[in-house]
């Protein structure tokens, strides 16, 4: 796969991640879960979420846009 398309496949994995940090779907919502509101355990597996791919970025991708090609 080339460097670009990796890139892009990068920036959609970032974008879907920003777009459901906030759960609009679960708004109105009144349900609680071992005490806790439904959107605040969304929250936290979503962070949860985050952090796993955001470790896997730095591992595969973290020079992207930083080198310059031929460097």
């Amino acid at each position: 796969m080339t460097r670009v398309r990796i890139d892009y496949r990068w920036v959609a994995v970032f974008a879907i991640l920003v777009t459901f940090a906030v759960p609009w779907f679960l708004w109105g919502d009144s349900g609680v879960f071992a005490g806790l509101p439904l959107w605040l355990w969304w929250h936290i597996g979503w962070m949860g979420l985050t952090a796993v791919v955001f470790h896997l970025f730095t591992r595969t991708a973290w020079d992207r846009g930083i080198v310059g090609e031929g460097r």
